[in-house]
């Protein structure tokens, strides 16, 4: 049976945070390899392959027996990347999967991937989880979603949403503010109408592509999950997945 979805990891190497971040070993592995086999796990008759602009990068998961495919380095989006890599196959669902989350939980998007059959009007959809502090709640780069009665997004933003007008109780305590989980599933037709769009107002001013679906209309469909997402931007956080990944071989 041919594959009902593809799930592609694009994987960039000049990273202005973190140049190499994918090569770059945790505990062993390689961060873009620990995310690939992550990935190998979801099922769902899936195929999972990476989108590179980089020979490096190429090389690296060849090696290690990984599908991957070399792309165009002007891409302004991991989603155009993510597009350019599913024309060359033919699943009708696509899955674009962050190249850096080593820690990646394969149930997660496997929900994603069963929603998307459940729901064939869903255009795409994507992760959330509740956010558990203040802080994080008020933090810019912890994006915020805000969903209707039926899952749907309403907006995503930097910005604390929905504003409280008054400071006491804190509404974080609720359970019902949700941290946005960078992980989409897309319908084929709708990933080539996307990135046929230009970018639009509220995508630039948030610089949050996902804000381009909603401008044009298009419905998205949104999944808490207890499942926080654990990425990898800077050095720094390299330590703290090695921690977690030694605390969880102990267990």
């Amino acid at each position: 049976m041919p594959p009902s979805c593809l799930i592609v990891i694009p994987a960039r190497y000049a990273s202005s945070r973190f140049p190499g971040k994918p090569l770059t070993l945790i505990a062993g592995a390689s961060l873009i390899e620990r995310v690939y086999r992550r990935c190998l796990k979801i099922g769902e008759n899936s195929e999972v392959v990476v989108g590179t602009d980089d020979p490096r990068i190429l090389n690296h998961v060849k090696a290690f027996g990984g599908k991957v495919v070399l792309t165009r380095a002007d891409h302004p989006s991991g989603t155009d990347r993510v597009a350019e890599v599913a024309r060359r196959f033919r699943a009708p669902l696509i899955v674009n999967v962050q190249g850096d989350e080593p820690l990646l939980e394969p149930k997660t998007v496997r929900q994603l991937i069963r929603l998307m059959k459940r729901k064939p009007r869903l255009e795409m959809a994507t992760l959330c989880h509740p956010i558990s502090s203040d802080e994080e709640y008020l933090n810019p780069n912890a994006v915020k979603v805000v969903v209707n009665r039926r899952n749907e997004a309403l907006y995503f933003s930097r910005a604390p949403i929905p504003h409280q007008r008054s400071p006491y109780p804190s509404i974080v305590k609720t359970g019902r503010i949700h941290r946005h989980i960078g992980i989409y599933a897309f319908r084929r037709s709708f990933l080539f109408q996307y990135v046929k769009w230009p970018q639009s107002f509220l995508e630039k001013a948030e610089q949050l592509e996902q804000l381009r679906a909603l401008e044009n209309g298009a419905r998205i469909g949104v999944i808490p999950t207890p499942c926080q997402a654990i990425g990898v931007d800077t050095p720094e956080d390299v330590a703290r997945v090695e921690a977690i990944l030694r605390k969880d071989r102990k267990n």
